[in-house]
């Protein structure tokens, strides 16, 4: 029996980003599937986001549900455990799993810490030692990547505010 084999069915995997307003910004998650189906040999690898561009969740799960997955594993391709891997991600998925009772969703933990990481963030830092100074950036224009109505880039918190979410 292979890995995306199980007793019970076919096995999906679903790798969970956040989403962005740049279409390639998923290039490097659809790399990393790839590299999971060649070198693992799972059949159904599929990347989503839970905003901005697509696909999203929803859709996704269908997609597998509709490739003969009975279990499906997200990944949240995340760093940090945030609400969103707290309480957004299990919501929506508990949300979308009601809709097909036949079909396992299992939720997996996001990057958090791991030893590769610190050889990945060495790996960058070498990789820095020789970029240009930031000043000498060329940037693209903001209203190529226009912020959607009702939406802004980034939410600042205050420092005085912050500190009431703080470590006690």
């Amino acid at each position: 029996m292979d890995r995306g084999e199980k007793s019970s069915g076919v096995e999906a995997v679903i790798i969970l980003g956040h989403g962005s307003r740049v279409p390639d910004a998923s290039r490097d998650m659809e790399k990393v599937a790839a590299r999971l189906r060649e070198k693992y040999g799972y059949p159904i690898v599929e990347v989503c986001f839970m905003s901005r561009l697509g696909p999203h969740f929803p859709e996704t799960f269908e997609k597998c549900v509709n490739s003969g997955a009975t279990r499906v594993l997200v990944v949240p391709y995340f760093l940090h455990s945030g609400l969103h891997i707290l309480l957004d991600i299990p919501e929506m998925l508990q949300e979308e799993a009601s809709k097909f009772p036949g079909v396992s969703v299992q939720l997996g933990r996001g990057f958090g810490f791991d030893e590769f990481l610190v050889d990945l963030l060495q790996s960058r830092i070498e990789e820095t030692r020789s970029s240009v100074d930031v000043r000498d950036l060329v940037l693209p224009p903001k209203e190529k990547y226009p912020v959607p109505d009702g939406q802004c880039e980034f939410v600042p918190m205050p420092p005085d505010e912050a500190a009431k979410y703080g470590h006690k």
